[in-house]
């Protein structure tokens, strides 16, 4: 097939194709006329890709994901190489899951910080845009709330 062909496939652009062909991801054959052509392994390779960065990998990170899959395995994660991104990704993630974890519990603390604040009374209006001076109880534009 040729390159256009294999984007609408893939659901990508040409342009994507070719810079994938030059990161070494990629690899067209070509025809006697210099057309590029590709087959039903580039489009799973490009699968893969696509995959993966859905999940989060950069596309550097696809690249061992690409060589298991030339190699014949069929789900392109068979390999070492694969197995130790995944790792990598996994400690990521959990890293990013506490940091996650640490910032929920700080907003939390401020809601209940901020409800048992409240007033008794009705409850306050915030205008977005404005400030609110509390000496005075008025706005910066000088309105009575």
């Amino acid at each position: 097939m040729r390159i256009g062909e294999l984007a609408e496939r893939a659901g990508t652009t040409t342009r994507t194709l070719r810079y994938y062909e030059s990161r070494g991801l990629l690899t067209a054959r070509r025809t006697e006329q210099g057309h590029r052509t590709y087959d039903e392994t580039d489009l799973r390779l490009l699968q893969q890709i696509r995959t993966l960065q859905d999940f989060g990998f950069e596309l550097e990170e696809t690249r061992p994901f690409v060589d298991c899959l030339r190699a014949g395995h069929p789900a392109g994660d068979a390999c070492p190489a694969s197995i130790a991104v995944y790792r990598r990704k996994v400690a990521e993630l959990d890293g990013l899951i506490e940091q996650l974890r640490a910032v929920r519990a700080e907003v939390g603390a401020q809601l209940l910080r901020a409800e048992a604040e409240l007033p008794l009374g009705p409850e306050p209006r915030c205008e977005l845009g404005t400030e609110w001076d509390t000496e005075t109880a008025e706005t910066t534009e000088g309105r009575r709330e």
